[in-house]
């Protein structure tokens, strides 16, 4: 994955910056990287295009909430969340109106017609642990809307190719002018000219498309990933709308996740508790071997570092806890009990004040130091 400047760094201001913050940083930003100010200028092209991105993220308080807790790797890769694949039709398209008057045409937002985006798409997608713990490439079809081939456009009628129209109102102050978008075109400044039988009234048409999705590692339940441009294209040959990935994890039949970490209740026979043994446990990755001292108490908490989960951000891996109980048997033969009537009577066999289980609250601590 390509190194990205961080998002706050982008705009020049502190993660505690308000909306109205962001959006004047951004729009200081975009009017000195402007093209039609920089023509055939790469650099300043970059530049107009990462602080789009930066703002496009952190203008919208659920995007910036998962980018404060998962930084890039929560937006995904290729495309995924920012605008990493945005053009300067997208630019135009969602974020004109912020240069205001500065540059004429349909660039600038003054104005002019627009490119019309489409709707995002929004799908479930179901995750293992496993497929959580290693990242997926996941392949799915959806119903989207495409542009239909043979459509031709001309000149939108109520709005002459403006993509806005004006309104002139009299009142006591006098003759009030007011635009607004057109509400035939959108903004787009055209219109259907032709158009084949399955295309519809903004020259699309449904169908169903196949697309693989790169999930990184260490995703969470209720995360959302965006796939630029792959929701349903724009009206009059606008641009693509997203596609909005939910994550939904599959519960593991005897992992719990929590966070990077997991955890896995282990039950251990009485007698292996005393004498001490070795037991299977399962991993996410497979199954290992683990010991088991003797004089194990029941709520002994074991770790094993790095085999949980990966940090989406990468940064780090959690670690799995072993929970140990102390498994008492429901019935016992005559024999058995006879034992234990035996071991009853040992002083050995009963609690005293110095081997009292140090408490619930202790063992926590232990886990975690």
């Amino acid at each position: 994955m390509s190194q990205k400047r961080d998002y706050y760094e982008v705009l020049g201001i502190s993660k505690s910056a308000n909306e109205s913050e962001i959006k004047k940083a951004y729009r200081k930003l975009a009017l000195q990287y402007h093209p039609d100010k920089n023509p055939d200028d790469a650099s300043a092209e970059d530049k107009f295009k990462e602080a789009a991105e930066a703002y496009e993220i952190l203008s919208n308080a659920e995007k910036k909430a998962q980018y404060d807790r998962f930084g890039h790797a929560g937006m995904g890769q290729g495309g995924f969340g920012g605008g990493g694949g945005m053009n300067m039709d997208d630019i135009f398209s969602q974020f004109g109106d912020i240069f205001g008057g500065a540059f004429g045409g349909s660039r600038g937002g003054g104005g002019g017609s627009r490119v019309v985006k489409g709707t995002n798409l929004r799908v479930k997608m179901k995750l293992t642990l496993e497929e959580i713990a290693l990242g997926v490439k996941k392949k799915i079809k959806v119903q989207k809307l495409v542009a239909a081939e043979g459509v031709t456009y001309k000149t939108c009628p109520t709005c002459n190719g403006a993509g806005r129209t004006t309104r002139v109102a009299q009142t006591f102050l006098g003759a009030m002018q007011t635009q607004s978008t057109c509400h035939v075109c959108q903004g787009a400044g055209k219109s259907i000219d032709k158009k084949p039988s399955d295309a519809d009234a903004q020259g699309l048409k449904r169908q169903e498309e196949v697309i693989e999705i790169d999930i990184p590692a260490g995703v969470e339940e209720g995360m959302q990933l965006s796939v630029r441009g792959k929701g349903n294209a724009g009206p009059f040959n606008g641009v693509s709308g997203d596609l909005i990935v939910v994550i939904e994890e599959i519960d593991h039949e005897e992992l719990k996740r929590d966070g990077e970490n997991l955890h896995y209740n282990a039950f251990v026979n009485f007698v292996d508790a005393v004498l001490g043994a070795s037991i299977e446990v399962p991993t996410i990755s497979g199954k290992v071997k683990i010991k088991v001292d003797p004089g194990t108490q029941s709520g002994k908490v074991l770790r094993l570092r790095g085999k949980g989960l990966p940090s989406v951000q990468g940064y780090a891996t959690g670690d799995q806890f072993i929970h140990i109980h102390i498994w008492t048997p429901v019935k016992v033969s005559k024999e058995e009990k006879e034992l234990l009537e035996k071991l009853k009577g040992s002083e050995n066999f009963n609690p005293s004040a110095d081997t009292k289980d140090p408490g619930f609250f202790k063992r926590m601590r232990d886990m975690f130091s």
